[in-house]
């Protein structure tokens, strides 16, 4: 199916009906349990990888689905794909049971290894961002009004960077150290790359372990709304290219000159004094 209008209205939807479905279960007395890998579930998670995957396969028959909840698809037939879709059913999970509502629904399609559209649903506000290849990236808010979003081009310090709230990083608060002026903004899941696309923020660097399924739809944006996103070796991030999932540490920024100066002083030590 190509990305056309018909395409992204009816994933946004599915979004949002996942969305209505998290925000149940988040306004119930719920539970948790332990993953393996040491990561929190609810029944919110499971719900809406239902509904997702569900959705998706009446959508796009012909497209696979890779989902956090359904992410044991051996490489070798992974290998194979040229297009699927990389769901995160609730980014956030921790969020999520601390009830400050930063946690989202992530949907994205991968084309030839790259994100060619990505969708990002904030349930508790029904606020919706996407962007998609040779369209743009776009805001909906909780009335239905659209507007085209971009990065910022303001070069005034303070740089605003936006970091985890529930991951700290002792190498984030060391690069922290050489910069002489930033602003901070906390907050959670991947609202960071939202924030980024729509001009909010300048920079969100990430030296924490992250999935490829927390990260896609959000990369989507913020390329397409002008934005760049970097690994520590100024490579771009590629998706489904080996065994894992896991995502080396990068770099979200609204233009190159913060992403090379970041990399600069981690690589060099240098200071940097914001923007001028």
């Amino acid at each position: 199916m190509p990305l056309n209008e018909q395409l992204i209205i009816s994933t946004i939807e599915i979004a949002k009906e996942a969305g209505e479905a998290i925000s149940q279960i988040y306004n119930s007395d719920f539970d948790y349990q332990i993953k393996k890998d040491l990561s929190p579930i609810t029944a919110a998670d499971r719900l809406s990888h239902k509904i997702i995957t569900e959705r998706l396969k009446i959508l796009t028959p012909e497209i696979p689905i890779l989902s956090e909840e359904n992410c044991d698809i051996p490489f070798k037939v992974r290998a194979q794909w040229t297009d699927y879709w990389l769901v995160d059913p609730l980014d956030g999970t921790k969020e999520f049971i601390n009830n400050n509502g930063e946690f989202t629904v992530n949907i994205a399609l991968v084309k030839n290894n790259t994100p060619i559209l990505g969708i990002i649903h904030i349930p508790i506000s029904h606020e919706t961002y996407w962007g998609s290849k040779n369209k743009g990236s776009f805001y909906l808010n909780a009335n239905d009004d659209v507007v085209k979003i971009s990065v910022s081009n303001n070069h005034q310090s303070p740089i605003r960077i936006v970091a985890s709230r529930s991951h700290p990083s002792e190498v984030l608060n060391d690069v922290l150290e050489k910069i002489i002026n930033y602003e901070i903004i906390n907050i959670g899941s991947s609202i960071k790359f939202c924030h980024i696309a729509s001009g909010q923020a300048d920079c969100y660097p990430r030296f924490g372990p992250t999935s490829e399924w927390d990260t896609a739809a959000g990369e989507a944006i913020v390329r397409y709304a002008g934005g760049h996103m970097v690994t520590l070796n100024g490579n771009l991030m590629h998706y489904n290219k080996k065994e894992d999932y896991l995502n080396p540490n990068f770099i979200v920024s609204s233009d190159k000159i913060i992403s090379e100066s970041f990399l600069s002083l981690i690589n060099n030590g240098k200071s940097v004094a914001g923007r001028k």
